[in-house]
């Protein structure tokens, strides 16, 4: 199937006990502006899917979307796409942020149907402490991720190729190991839905 992913809503929960079963799931997570809801609305190429706001840190809780569901479906055991917190939101209280913490790591450890953990990255502003954290405690607990730099479009044509370098050696990888984006221009967005659909069609 080409195209926009067919996403539906399904359901918040603020811990993963209380999501409905899967056949199979790709988590998107990153810092709380990186830009989640506008590549979560440009994979569906809709606006208002994923709810964006001026605020970051607005997404609090698990938000749960099944995936080019089949017709007739209920979605019970449809794939689904997990739009995560994002971390790094200084404006919300000490005790919050450790609670969303909390939620997302017992999220990736123990959620069954995880089969792709997609990490976005600022392409403008390049990994910071946070990402470089996140992607370590990945690898230390063995869970396939794949690194994605958002806001292409953000970086001049000039310093392209020199930022894909340095964003990836960042990230310690190679710079074809990391795909580029942007939701505003569509940069990199069919690329990207072939490989959700590939994820979720292969877990294995």
């Amino acid at each position: 199937m080409s195209g926009p992913l067919q996403l539906a809503f399904v359901t918040s929960a603020d811990r993963f006990e209380r999501l409905p079963a899967s056949r199979a799931e790709v988590a998107v997570v990153g810092r709380s502006n990186v830009g989640k809801s506008s590549l979560i609305n440009a994979l569906a190429n809709r606006k208002n899917l994923a709810r964006v706001s001026n605020t970051p840190g607005r997404t609090r809780l698990l938000n749960l979307f099944t995936v080019d569901p089949e017709p007739g479906s209920d979605g019970a055991m449809a794939a689904t796409v997990m739009d995560l917190p994002g971390y790094g939101y200084a404006k919300a209280s000490k005790q919050m942020r450790a609670s969303w913490g909390q939620m997302i790591e017992t999220y990736l450890l123990e959620r069954d149907e995880l089969v792709m953990v997609v990490v976005l990255v600022d392409g403008e502003v390049g990994p910071t402490r946070l990402d470089t954290q996140m992607l370590d405690w990945l690898r230390d607990h063995g869970l396939p991720h794949t690194v994605v730099a958002t806001k292409h479009d953000k970086v001049k044509s000039s310093k392209r190729q020199r930022r894909k370098r340095d964003l990836a050696d960042g990230c310690d990888l190679e710079p074809g190991d990391v795909v580029w984006v942007s939701a505003a221009k569509g940069t990199g967005i069919d690329r990207l839905r072939s490989l959700v659909r590939s994820w979720l069609a292969d877990p294995a």
